[in-house]
């Protein structure tokens, strides 16, 4: 399989994006990478690699603009048609490829494929589906960001695709669902939640009602849908908070020698703490809903995490994900037509 990178996306492109790249060439035989961007200075990237043995699988499609962090999202696939991101899409789009990673612009990645894609078939928004690690395994957050101000029937069908997500890629029969609210009564939330309550404890999912933040992760459910505002403050006050932890404990640790040799004792268990929670393993968050596969990783990715953003393509390619998520949409469509309303 073809997939398209976006080799100048991310705080530390091309380095970063073509690294990962060379390893996941060399750990997905069955995988081709198409570089795009700069082929001058991915060229020169690639020089610093031996890739005699993977040289050909790999290509270039030359780009010659990069979208800042400073630019607008929809605004960049308008006057950026030469973007990395956007020639990426566009290669999904064409057929040159089957998936697209990119470590850039998020909203830049979520306009140009909803843009240049579409949606599938019964789907209006599409949404990014976060993996976080919990007791027991991982769940799943969607929306991530890709939404503020969603509706209703959105959030029912942001719940459909994350059921189906999460059970391709765990490889469980079941998938509970669970609505981030501000406390477990049914009651609870503003209006815009007791509607989405209601709605998705009639979609065809496995409903488990409201949900709290704080107990997240003690996993009682395996998927959380919210808005992609709420989602994002979670996850970037959640990321914020684990490093502030990891840096007290090192100043705490440091202030004494019996700590000192504690910690050193301890050292395994905090090496698989940190492996746990790293969003290394993770790769990459996937834009559900588009018709394509892509995949966003992380502005500060690392070469580890984007040679699994590629390991994640690779995977939702693999395991059909779209055509899944089209075939669970049709009861939720066809019952949403029969009274009249709007796909979602």
């Amino acid at each position: 399989m073809k997939i398209a990178l976006d080799a100048m996306g991310g705080d530390h492109a091309p380095q970063n994006p073509v690294q990962g790249a060379v390893q996941a060439l060399r750990d997905f035989p069955d995988v081709e990478i198409i570089f795009v961007g700069d082929e001058t200075k991915i060229r020169a990237e690639l020089a610093k690699h031996s890739t005699t043995d993977i040289q050909s699988r790999y290509s270039f499609h030359h780009a010659s603009q990069v979208v800042d962090m400073t630019d607008s999202g929809l605004d960049s696939v308008r006057r950026k048609k030469d973007s990395s991101v956007s020639r990426a899409v566009d290669l999904v789009k064409n057929g040159e490829a089957d998936a697209v990673v990119s470590a850039g612009h998020t909203g830049a990645l979520v306009a140009a494929s909803t843009i240049k894609l579409r949606t599938l078939p019964g789907i209006d928004r599409a949404a990014l589906g976060v993996l976080i690690p919990a007791d027991g395994g991982v769940f799943l957050l969607i929306d991530g960001g890709a939404n503020i101000d969603p509706t209703p029937q959105h959030i029912v069908g942001f719940a459909v695709m994350g059921s189906v997500y999460y059970k391709a890629i765990v490889g469980t029969p079941d998938a509970r669902v669970g609505l981030l609210n501000i406390g477990t009564e049914p009651s609870k939330g503003t209006d815009f939640c007791l509607e989405c309550y209601k709605m998705l404890s009639e979609a065809p999912i496995q409903f488990a009602g409201n949900v709290e933040g704080h107990g997240i992760f003690k996993k009682p459910v395996e998927v959380v849908v919210c808005d992609g505002f709420t989602g994002n403050i979670f996850l970037k006050t959640v990321e914020g908070l684990a490093k502030s932890m990891v840096s007290w404990i090192k100043d705490e640790i440091s202030k004494n020698p019996i700590r000192m040799l504690g910690a050193l004792l301890s050292k395994g268990a905090f090496q698989a703490v940190k492996k746990r929670t790293s969003t290394d393993e993770y790769g990459g968050t996937p834009l559900l809903g588009v018709n394509g596969i892509c995949i966003k990783a992380h502005g500060n990715s690392s070469s580890l995490a984007l040679r699994n953003a590629i390991r994640a393509a690779r995977r939702a390619v693999e395991l059909q994900i779209n055509s899944r998520i089209v075939e669970a949409m049709k009861p939720l469509h066809e019952k949403l037509s029969s009274r009249h309303t709007s796909p979602v």
